[in-house]
């Protein structure tokens, strides 16, 4: 049960933080086309972000982002509901993070057959795990061609 949790965790993290055009570049061949129900039509909503001075003082208000959000309902399935909660205001790429997560769901309980699953990680999931990870190697290489270090050797405290 914990790793089927921890593996969605994943799944879903993976699936927020894509790129809508690279979620169908990877969606977009496997011409599968699911019958679903959508529960909760994607809809756009305001977070309030906080934060704390250092990561650990008082809490102060950052800012407001826009995040959509959906839930769909696999036809075939009475009781799995797919999903997602996006940055952004893109309703097509929350209703398919939605559907994603729905599909791969469906695959991972007992009695279904798992190639489905396979096929989705290996196909959508892993790929874009694979270039957010390029990604964050880039933004940290820049960041740190970028990092300056401050040394003085007299303070002018005597």
């Amino acid at each position: 049960m914990e790793s089927t949790l921890m593996t969605r965790q994943n799944w879903l993290s993976i699936l927020a933080h894509s790129q809508p055009t690279e979620l169908l570049a990877h969606w977009q061949p496997l011409n599968l086309s699911p019958e679903y129900q959508v529960i909760r039509a994607p809809e756009i909503g305001l977070n309030q972000l906080q934060a704390r001075m250092g990561g650990t003082g008082r809490r102060f208000i950052l800012g407001d982002m826009t995040v959509t959000r959906a839930v769909i309902k696999l036809n075939d399935c009475t009781d799995i509901y797919g999903y997602s909660y996006i940055a952004g205001r893109n309703k097509p790429h929350a209703e398919l993070c939605a559907l994603l997560d729905a599909l791969l769901q469906h695959s991972t309980l007992k009695g279904r057959p798992a190639g489905l699953n396979e096929l989705l990680l290996k196909t959508v999931i892993h790929p874009l795990a694979a270039i957010q990870q390029k990604r964050r190697q880039l933004r940290a290489q820049h960041i740190a061609a970028s990092k300056v270090d401050f040394f003085t050797l007299v303070r002018g405290e005597d």
